[in-house]
């Protein structure tokens, strides 16, 4: 007699069975059941192989952009297409804070979702101590990969919870974002930390093709408006469009290898732009960071939030969109967007 092979194994494995089908046909089920079982066994001691389907995610950090100097947040001249891309394709939160308004205290909240008195690295150039809990590590543990690419800061203890380190690169710190990218194992999500030196003082003129002028620039209230001021804040301006650039490459690399919707994209940037009265206060100008997020099917393009947030939320949104629960001593909030829940069944006929 015939046994449709789906009596044997679930249609859900399908695929996999079918090299079985070509290695011993079961048309005639007696005749080669003596055959037949020994394979079927060995075939359900292997593992079952199945992509993973949780998000990719990538986290884009600049260094030392001010919060509305982008075209995103309405700056009028600073080339950003790839920060507006995101903004479009994505949300723009327009309350977003960070802890510290200094390099490494900065970051070491951002990848710990804690506040820096919690986390043993709250002043400059103190590195994260060993003991502290990363959400790499743990979206590591659940079966990402993760790199660090650019710009680190964050001492030796830690450079262990990364599977690839691509440290430093010049002059622009984002030479090696692209190259980590393609180096990922292609069967496992990933988790990226894409940080630039841009816009870092010093500055160089002609940092890009098509510089800014100095009649570009909008001077903030608090700077006098002089021509080295100016001239000053348009070698700045250069350098956010030229790692712009390089975003724009990686969004590039993610529509090409049919990544972009599956991926979570999240930027921000460390503190505010150096100059008085910016980086190191609790000035808006000095604390306030750009946040945009990108993230097709659960975040609707074009929209933006009023809403306060945190650097130290970045941690449990990554972690809740890894299906991971973030746990103490995380202490920011997820912000993770609700599932949209499934449409009700239709009713059922009753004539």
């Amino acid at each position: 007699m015939r046994v449709p092979f789906g009596f044997l194994l679930t249609t859900d494995y399908w695929l996999l069975t079918t090299p079985l089908i070509a290695i011993i046909p079961l048309a005639r089920y007696t005749t080669h059941m003596r055959y037949a079982l020994p394979l079927l066994s060995l075939w359900c001691t292997l593992p079952i192989f199945a992509a993973d389907p949780r998000p990719n995610i990538i986290l884009f950090i600049a260094d030392d952009q001010a919060w509305n100097d982008c075209g995103a947040y309405g700056h009028p001249h600073i080339r950003t297409p790839n920060q507006d891309r995101l903004a479009r394709e994505g949300m723009r939160f327009d309350a977003a804070f960070l802890t510290c308004s200094s390099c490494s205290p900065s970051r070491s909240s951002i990848i710990t979702g804690r506040y820096p008195h919690n986390t043993g690295a709250h002043q400059l150039h103190l590195p994260l101590p060993k003991e502290q809990i990363t959400f790499v590590e743990l979206l590591k543990k659940s079966g990402y990969w993760t790199a660090q690419a650019g710009k680190w800061h964050l001492g030796n203890f830690v450079k262990d919870r990364f599977d690839q380190l691509n440290e430093g690169g010049g002059p622009s710190g984002c030479e090696n974002w692209i190259p980590a990218l393609r180096s990922r194992p292609k069967d496992k999500p990933f988790f990226l930390w894409l940080a630039s030196f841009d816009p870092h003082r010093p500055y160089s003129p002609n940092t890009i093709p098509r510089p800014h002028k100095p009649e570009d620039v909008i001077v903030p209230p608090y700077l006098p408006d002089v021509p080295e001021t100016r001239h000053d804040l348009a070698m700045y301006y250069d350098e956010i469009t030229r790692m712009d650039g390089y975003m724009g490459q990686v969004l590039d690399e993610l529509d090409k290898e049919g990544l972009a919707d599956n991926t979570l994209v999240l930027f921000l940037s460390d503190n505010g732009r150096p100059f008085p009265r910016c980086k190191t206060t609790i000035y808006d100008s000095g604390i306030k960071t750009p946040f945009i997020v990108r993230w097709p099917g659960h975040i609707k393009p074009g929209s933006s939030c009023p809403n306060l947030v945190s650097s130290i939320d970045i941690a449990p949104t990554f972690l809740a969109a890894a299906n991971l629960t973030p746990r103490p001593p995380v202490q920011g909030r997820s912000r993770r967007p609700p599932p949209t829940p499934p449409p009700p069944p239709p009713h059922a006929d009753k004539s």
